[in-house]
């Protein structure tokens, strides 16, 4: 086999590859700021893969999404959306705040 069709027969397997990697379809867990709180405060994630959070602010003011436990820190404007992806996680659970709001803006991932 010539080194142009190997080169070829490799190019494309990766080129294929690496499109399905591309399409895996993330877990997808919605979470909503409003009045100083978090809606769900508890939000399940399957442990071992990448999770998609996407948050929304219904507040009249900026919101915060704070976790020292996930290394994210997110900040999103009143009526706006912001999506972000959390690493694999082990089993356990991970807590986050709302810094504005960090007495009633509390929540928890739990990872399973």
């Amino acid at each position: 086999m010539s080194f142009i069709v190997r080169f070829l027969l490799t190019a494309s397997c990766l080129v294929v590859f690496s499109a399905a990697a591309n399409a895996e379809e993330l877990y997808t867990v919605q979470l909503t700021a409003r009045d100083g709180r978090f809606y769900p405060e508890t939000l399940n994630v399957p442990a071992g893969q990448r999770v998609k959070i996407v948050f929304r602010n219904d507040g009249p003011g900026i919101e915060e999404f704070d976790s020292r436990d996930l290394r994210q820190e997110k900040v999103v404007m009143p009526g706006a959306t912001l999506a972000f992806v959390l690493m694999p996680l082990k089993p356990g659970v991970y807590r986050f705040i709302g810094e504005l709001h960090p007495d009633t803006a509390k929540g928890q991932v739990v990872a399973k």
